[in-house]
C-alpha cells in the first residue's frame, strides 16, 4: 500500500506466528517497522526492541526509543500473545485459580497499558491508528467438539480476555475518535499450526472456507487499518475467519 510508505509503526508481539508476517508486509509496504519482542534483542539499527508485556517499564523503554528516534507513532499493532506456561493444561473445573488470575494480569493489563502510553502520544499529534487483537471467541461461544477427539479444551480465560480486548478497543475509538484516532480490532480465526490432526479435521470440516487460516490471511487487513485507505473506520471488530462467525 502506497500510503504506508515512511509511517512508523510498532509491531508487539512481532516474532510471533502471525507477528512476523504483520513485519513482513509493513516492510514491503515500505514502513518503517519497530519489531518489539520478548525474544528480540533491542538494537536501534535493526528497529528491534525487546519488549517485556509483563513489565510496564518496559512497555515505557518502548515509546521512548521510539520517539527519541522517530519523534512520533504513526501505527500499532497489537498482535502479542503472552501466556502461562500451564496454558490450556486444565478443564475449567480443575483450573487453578491463580492460572486464571495470572493470565488475566498477563494478557490484559499490557494491552491497557501499551494501548494508554502510545494514546498520550498520538493525542498530541492528532493521530494515529491502533490495532488491537481479539479472537473468534471473544465473539461467539466456544465449540467444544472440535476437541472431544483427544479430551482437549480451550481455557475459559481466553475467551474472557478476547471479549474484554473488543469492548476496551470500542471504548478507545469512542473516547479518541475526536483526536483523529482510530482503534480497531482484528479477530482471527484458527490458524494453522501444526495442531493435533483431529483438531484440524473437525475444525475444517466447520468452517465455511474449509481449511484453517494462515499469517498471511490476517496480516494484510492489519495494513489496510493503519493504512490511511481507513481513515474514517474506528471502533470496529473484523472477522478474519474463514466464515466461522457467520453460521
Amino acid at each position: 500500500m502506497k500510503d504506508l510508505e515512511n509511517k512508523i509503526v510498532i509491531v508487539a508481539g512481532g516474532r510471533g506466528l502471525i507477528g512476523r508476517e504483520i513485519v513482513k508486509q509493513f516492510k514491503e509496504s515500505n514502513s518503517i517497522v519497530i519489531d518489539a519482542d520478548l525474544a528480540n534483542e533491542t538494537s536501534s539499527e535493526n528497529n528491534t526492541f525487546k519488549l517485556d508485556l509483563a513489565d510496564n517499564s518496559s512497555i515505557d523503554a518502548l515509546v521512548s526509543f521510539v520517539i527519541k528516534k522517530y519523534g512520533r507513532i504513526d501505527g500499532l499493532v497489537n498482535a502479542a500473545y503472552p501466556r502461562t506456561q500451564d496454558w490450556g493444561k486444565y478443564y475449567f473445573e480443575d483450573s487453578p485459580f491463580s492460572h486464571w488470575e495470572n493470565n488475566i494480569n498477563l494478557q490484559i493489563n499490557p494491552i491497557f497499558y501499551l494501548n494508554q502510553q502510545v494514546l498520550k502520544v498520538m493525542k498530541e499529534q492528532k493521530y494515529g491508528s491502533i490495532v488491537n487483537f481479539g479472537s473468534i471467541y471473544g465473539i461467539v461461544g466456544n465449540d467444544f467438539t472440535i476437541y472431544e477427539d483427544y479430551n482437549g479444551t480451550s481455557p475459559a480465560e481466553y475467551c474472557t480476555i478476547k471479549g474484554a480486548i473488543i469492548n476496551f478497543t470500542r471504548y478507545l475509538a469512542s473516547y479518541f475518535g475526536k483526536y483523529n484516532i482510530r482503534v480497531n480490532c482484528v479477530s482471527p480465526g484458527g490458524i494453522f499450526d501444526n495442531q493435533r490432526e483431529e483438531f484440524v479435521k473437525k475444525y475444517t470440516h466447520k468452517c465455511p472456507m474449509k481449511r484453517m487460516g494462515n499469517p498471511d490471511d490476517i496480516a494484510p487487513i492489519c495494513l489496510f487499518l493503519v493504512s490511511d485507505g481507513a481513515k474514517y473506520i474506528t471502533g470496529q471488530n473484523i472477522a478474519v475467519d474463514g466464515g466461522w462467525t457467520a453460521i
